[in-house]
């Protein structure tokens, strides 16, 4: 549901809750790094439409919209199942796994293709790719390979972005923002005090040979998750989302992938001199907030607070995000009297929004969490005594 006006509060400043995709059941054709390919019995259609192009100024894909064909190259000429045999992978603890990940991830030449589905949305199909340049600069693109299309590219620490309609900017930070958690990716024991990572055991995943890792949150607050990785290779496989009682909320299935000695030669098209200028941060400090929220979840910290000013009725709001790495949770505040209607509690997709007014103050709280712990944020509001003398 997108209709409510209270909605108008979420996107006033990047608040709002990101769209997301379908579920199919039908077997998708998945490239491997061998060169061969395999039949994958996935709960995910694979197939993705072609390109239609990304409408950017971004450098050109060479056969972009052909997930049929998709051209791989060895990373080695080694036999899969002699590898997982001499690794002894079930010896291997989740951390360990991760690790693998991490560094797959972080100082390998490689091009992924996945798909995120949400259920009753359309399976949206990503292209991601890394590469090490000559010099040692580190190379990034995430593609949105339906519609349109939106591309970001990342040159180092400065990640530019390129959608239809909208000048093309630049930001500075080492990870691209996408629909995979970078924490994830890049530094998954900074989540180790929020969730516990078990390793399950081995599995098979779209013809391979898998390691499969739960994510529990260590307070049963948050939504659970469960991860499979390449047991050659680290490669993330497929990630699911799950609610409290164990039902899919949303997937990511990888359905192809390549590791290669070389970078991909798409970013030798890349000129980093014609790419936007990195936007410089506004240094202003943010009005004093009068109320605090005096709950969390455990491993869950404040990551910003600032003050904003609603699109729709120019009311002034408190606002602060707070995340744990994997989840990011909202909070705006603004006095009772100016409340946008009452109590009201949606489910949208995987996120939730949650409004509550008392006599002083009304509280919405968005994210990705249980609407229990949503709740318990939004009771947890304070005012702060004696703020600033």
């Amino acid at each position: 549901m997108r209709c409510s006006s209270i909605l108008a509060l979420l996107f006033i400043s990047g608040g709002a809750i990101n769209p997301t995709f379908s579920h199919a059941t039908a077997p998708s054709e998945v490239a491997i790094s061998s060169g061969a390919k395999v039949q994958a019995n996935s709960d995910i259609d694979a197939k993705s439409e072609d390109n239609a192009g990304n409408g950017t100024n971004a450098p050109k894909e060479e056969g972009a919209g052909k997930e049929d064909g998709f051209q791989i190259e060895a990373e080695e000429s080694r036999n899969e199942e002699n590898t997982s045999t001499s690794r002894t992978p079930q010896l291997q603890s989740a951390n360990q796994w991760l690790a693998e990940l991490q560094n797959i991830i972080t100082n390998a030449n490689f091009q992924v293709s996945f798909v995120q589905t949400v259920a009753g949305k359309e399976t949206v199909p990503y292209l991601w790719r890394h590469g090490i340049m000559e010099d040692g600069s580190e190379l990034e693109q995430l593609n949105l390979q339906n519609g349109p299309g939106r591309e970001l590219i990342r040159v180092n620490d400065v990640v530019s972005v390129f959608e239809p309609d909208v000048q093309p900017y630049s930001l500075r930070s080492k990870h691209i923002n996408g629909p995979i958690p970078s924490a994830l990716l890049y530094h998954p024991e900074q989540l180790s005090s929020a969730y516990e990572f078990v390793a399950v055991g081995r599995a098979r995943v779209a013809g391979r040979s898998a390691q499969q890792i739960r994510i529990v949150s260590r307070d049963n607050t948050r939504f659970g998750y469960q991860l499979w990785l390449d047991e050659s290779s680290g490669m993330l496989l497929k990630l699911n989302m799950l609610d409290l009682q164990g039902a899919l909320l949303e997937q990511i299935q990888v359905t192809a992938f390549a590791i290669s000695p070389e970078p991909s030669e798409y970013f030798s098209r890349i000129n980093s001199a014609s790419l936007p200028a990195p936007m410089a941060l506004s240094n202003t400090p943010s009005r004093a907030h009068k109320w605090d929220v005096t709950y969390l979840p455990a491993g869950m910290r404040e990551i910003k607070q600032d003050t904003r000013r609603l699109a729709l009725t120019g009311q002034v709001v408190e606002y602060k995000l707070f995340s744990d790495g994997l989840v990011d949770v909202s909070v705006y505040v603004q006095p009772a009297k100016d409340a946008l209607g009452e109590t009201l509690a949606l489910r949208n997709e995987v996120s939730t929004f949650l409004t509550l007014t008392d006599g002083k103050a009304q509280v919405t709280v968005v994210g990705e969490i249980p609407l229990q712990t949503a709740n318990a944020i939004a009771t947890s509001l304070r005012p702060v005594a004696n703020k600033g003398q």
